[in-house]
């Protein structure tokens, strides 16, 4: 009998780990995807991610966790109290296209905005949740009557930026994924590129959960 596995990630690689477990999922005992901007709350998030998986304690035997260093988390799965194997990546898209290729990515235009499929359909519509919710609503409000509307905002926020890299995880639709980030780019007058990203890293910690699970 095959161990049983968990797999807790952040909601940044739902549809990769999704379409890597599409008839393979059989020995998933627990899937959970956590809310997405837990990162900028170190502590909450630490605290999220640790109560989550220890929380599967008995039910499964190891856990796949889905998430990068993220600022916060370095050493966290010493914490765990199910064993535990995250991603070898700084973050969500260090494991989407290889800490090698963020590096060089970085160096090559260090203002750049990351689009992976899950931030491309997210879009500005995030940032004005976003803005809300740190300003209040009420604050919100008094400044879209004196003239400084989301758009505003939204150009402050990326100011610096000069480049929109588009980053094809293979999980649907190119063309779809890749207008919605070139649309987000000449919003905000960014340059916009595309490349490939890969589920390599993604592959290898499921792979390794899984060895894991089962005592290998």
């Amino acid at each position: 009998m095959s161990g049983r596995i968990g797999v807790v990630a952040c909601e940044t690689f739902k549809q990769e780990i999704e379409h890597l477990l599409q008839g393979q999922d059989g020995d998933v005992a627990y899937k959970e995807y956590l809310e997405f901007g837990l990162h900028e709350y170190p502590e909450e998030l630490k605290r999220a991610v640790v109560d989550k998986v220890n929380s599967l304690k008995g039910r499964v035997d190891a856990v796949f966790l889905g998430y990068g260093i993220c600022q916060s988390l370095k050493g966290i799965t010493s914490r765990m109290e199910v064993p535990t194997v995250m991603l070898d990546a700084d973050d969500c898209i260090g494991a989407l296209i290889t800490s090698d290729e963020y590096e060089r990515e970085r160096k090559k235009c260090a203002g750049t905005w990351y689009a992976t499929p899950f931030f491309c359909e997210k879009g500005e519509a995030w940032f004005e949740k976003k803005l809300i919710h740190d300003l209040g609503e009420e604050q919100a409000r008094t400044l879209e009557e004196q003239g400084y509307d989301n758009m505003w905002f939204l150009r402050q926020l990326f100011n610096g930026y000069s480049r929109a890299l588009f980053i094809d995880t293979k999980v649907g639709e190119r063309e779809y994924f890749e207008s919605l980030s070139r649309k987000f780019a000449d919003k905000l007058n960014l340059r916009h590129e595309s490349r490939d990203g890969t589920l390599e890293v993604l592959e290898e910690g499921l792979r390794k959960t899984r060895a894991l699970a089962n005592g290998c």
